[in-house]
């Protein structure tokens, strides 16, 4: 069965390596390609190269007919570029901010995602009610500082979070997706409303059974390596294709940092196997969560949740006292 098809960041890195290959055959220098062309922008190229930037599909084919490049090279590039085109590549979404367009493109044609946030549920996990209350506050933020107000309703936001949500129940290419969870994230009382993490929490039950989901929650007093403080919310992304580099992602309150440098990607891997090794594992993971469900549920006014398979009556306490499947 082939892999799945790398998205759009993939794609415009293996086409700059490709277009810096044949510039570079064509015995071209990039001040020398800028002069030729006529463009404005002495850094357009460089940034093509990088894949830093989105391709214009003419803008590659005036490259390639400038580089000499054979009918078939011209063809599978022209596609890449326009596979890399995210106005192309996205068309079935429903509007993305810049911040969510990075992660869709980045989260497309993976094989591993793992993730670690210290302070919220990741959004490939949010319930639409989570990712209302996140997106509604993160706005509320932005205004209090004098900047201006997105042009998409929240509801937009949301409903283009949950499209980003099926790569991890689409077929046949699900990728396996690793996540670690802290407690304080799930169940704390300034994570959200309690009818709002009950909810959370019964999809983070049945997201835990996909055979392809790793879910762990790490306690609030859990040690961590030698007293390790893990700083800030970051993911990895590793590609079926060994031409794709696997890719960190540091997320920050309002700027994200991206990087393939392998020393600082075996650094956040390294951590990443500290906070699995101290968290719970998979399967006490989801007792946990049941557990946390059934106490969120007794908390909360009966008429404001709407139960799920989660507490369904099939479960029992094991001999530990812990929720078990029956």
């Amino acid at each position: 069965m082939p892999p799945a098809s790398p998205g759009p960041i993939m794609r415009r890195r293996r086409l700059g390596v490709d277009l810096r290959r044949l510039r570079e055959a064509a015995g071209l220098t990039g001040d020398q390609v800028i002069e030729r062309i006529g463009w404005a922008s002495a850094s357009k190229l460089s940034r093509l190269e990088n894949g830093r930037s989105r391709p214009d599909p003419q803008d590659v084919r005036v490259l390639l007919d400038l580089y000499g490049a054979d009918a078939a090279a011209q063809e599978e590039l022209l596609a890449f570029a326009e596979a890399g085109d995210i106005k192309v590549w996205l068309k079935n979404f429903p509007v993305m901010t810049q911040q969510q367009r990075s992660w869709a493109e980045l989260e497309a044609g993976c094989a591993e995602i793992s993730e670690y946030n210290p302070v919220l549920v990741p959004g490939l996990l949010q319930t639409p009610e989570y990712a209302q209350v996140r997106i509604v506050s993160a706005r509320e933020v932005s205004a209090g500082a004098g900047e201006p107000e997105p042009g998409d309703e929240p509801e937009t936001e949301v409903q283009a979070r949950m499209a980003r949500q099926s790569l991890l129940t689409r077929e046949p290419h699900a990728p396996r997706y690793t996540a670690v969870l802290e407690e304080a994230a799930l169940v704390g009382r300034r994570a959200g409303p309690p009818e709002v993490l009950r909810e959370q929490l019964v999809q983070l039950c049945h997201l835990s059974q996909q055979p392809n989901v790793t879910l762990h929650v790490l306690l609030r007093d859990t040690q961590v390596g030698n007293w390790y403080l893990p700083p800030t919310a970051f993911s990895v992304y590793r590609f079926a294709d060994p031409l794709d580099p696997e890719t960190l992602a540091i997320e920050g309150g309002f700027t994200d940092v991206m990087s393939t440098e392998a020393i600082t990607l075996n650094s956040y891997k390294v951590v990443f196997e500290w906070l699995c090794t101290a968290a719970l594992s998979k399967s006490d993971t989801r007792s946990w969560l049941i557990e946390a469900t059934g106490r969120l549920t007794e908390a909360v006014p009966q008429s404001t949740v709407a139960f799920g398979p989660a507490t369904a009556p099939s479960q029992r306490r094991g001999d530990s006292g812990r929720l078990t499947d029956r």
